[in-house]
């Protein structure tokens, strides 16, 4: 395979699953606001902050609101971290590799670029939001599992899904860092609605069925620390992704170095004990994890693509 064809691949499901996660956050964020009391509810710059977007915000906004934060993350696709963006880079990756994927994959990208682009406006008021946000989850989820069932499990594959797992490792442990460290920073100034928020965390990331049915019904925050970071059998977790990772990577050529990287992780991850760390020791692990994922990313680079982002 070309390497050009693999790093276009790798950023094509990165994409899609940033377009993905950054949807299902802002959506769970609008459902939030509706279930608890007025004046109680997280700053909509928290959206921003997941996605380290602060400084592109304060560039095109004087005003930290609702209207203006949606307006930035959901209509304008020149911001990096936008809804629009990623369904465009997404988009542009595969019109590059139509070859190489299911004949189904184009149409299916293109649809959801359609939808997108016609729905610009989509951040106007919270209902036109919703199924804006609703739709390109469902849009993503259809291309994820197109990929998944139909494509021939070859270097095409590995490189889809291990931009897909570094991509929603990294939106799990930014989740966390940004979504748990303010809820903790709130502690015991509305202890009422504490569970709500924790329950809001796990949803951000599709994750409460999960940690329903593995840990239990009772919201407790060091069991969903845990259970995001360390579970074995939960998708979205980081350790899984990393363990996933760790599969793919060794039907590669050259995987030796970066395979020491995602096992330096899985190690990082096993001694930690996220769960009971501090708020601030807890942002220090984090920023610690996701160096070691840029890391691999660098990896990536060096061994398969050989140049900068597309």
């Amino acid at each position: 395979m070309l390497s050009r064809v693999a790093e276009r691949l790798y950023w094509m499901a990165r994409y899609l699953e940033r377009a993905e996660n950054t949807a299902r956050l802002i959506n769970c964020y609008n459902n939030l606001i509706m279930d608890i009391p007025l004046g109680s509810e997280p700053s909509w710059t928290l959206l921003v902050d997941i996605l380290d977007a602060k400084d592109d915000f304060q560039k095109h906004y004087a005003k930290q609101n609702e209207r203006n934060v949606h307006k930035f993350l959901t209509g304008k696709a020149s911001v990096p971290c936008s809804i629009p963006f990623g369904i465009e880079a997404a988009r542009e990756n595969v019109r590059t590799t139509r070859d190489v994927l299911p004949e189904e994959a184009w149409e299916q990208i293109n649809e959801l670029h359609l939808f997108a682009t016609a729905n610009a406006n989509a951040y106007s008021s919270r209902r036109t939001r919703l199924l804006f946000l609703e739709n390109v989850i469902k849009h993503c989820q259809a291309i994820s599992g197109l990929l998944e069932t139909t494509q021939s499990r070859d270097h095409a594959y590995r490189f889809i899904k291990l931009g897909r797992l570094i991509e929603r490792a990294d939106m799990t442990a930014r989740t966390v860092d940004v979504g748990a460290g303010d809820i903790l920073d709130r502690e015991g100034i509305n202890a009422s609605i504490d569970p709500i928020l924790w329950g809001a965390l796990l949803e951000a990331v599709s994750g409460k069925s999960a940690y329903r049915r593995t840990v239990g019904p009772i919201v407790d925050k060091e069991a969903i620390v845990e259970f995001l970071f360390n579970a074995e059998d939960f998708p979205r977790s980081v350790m899984f992704c990393l363990t996933e990772m760790r599969r793919e990577l060794g039907s590669l050529p050259n995987r030796d170095e970066t395979i020491t990287s995602v096992d330096r992780i899985r190690r990082k991850l096993r001694r930690a004990n996220p769960s009971r760390k501090s708020r601030p020791e807890l942002h220090k692990f984090i920023d610690s994890l996701q160096l070691g994922l840029i890391q691999v990313n660098n990896d990536f680079k060096l061994h398969w693509f050989h140049r900068g982002e597309p």
